[in-house]
């Protein structure tokens, strides 16, 4: 599988460590109230869709970056790949 990645182009996913759903980038802040019940869905309650999905590449073999990709489950054809900063700022998370 083929990451078109936002600064450097085309790389094998073999380069990428896969973390799991981009909605991690929405970490639930500690001093909220119910703060121990958000950090448990956070932790444990996970979507698993057949389909389109969001989720979370770290480029271990390379700079280092997180991208947001956007990945058919069933085909594994990606139709996006953004960088997770930009997207955390779009969200106006601190990154």
């Amino acid at each position: 599988m083929i990451i078109n990645h936002p600064l450097l182009g085309p790389r094998d996913s073999s380069e990428f460590y896969h973390l799991g759903e981009a909605s991690l980038i929405d970490r639930p802040n500690r001093d909220d109230e119910n703060a121990a019940e958000k950090f448990h869905d956070y932790l444990y309650i996970r979507d698993n869709p057949a389909g389109e999905y969001r989720e979370l590449w770290y480029h271990e073999q390379g700079d280092r970056s997180w991208l947001v990709v956007t990945r058919n489950t069933t085909t594994h054809e990606i139709t996006d790949v953004k960088m997770a900063r930009d997207e955390a700022r779009a969200r106006g998370r601190s990154v």
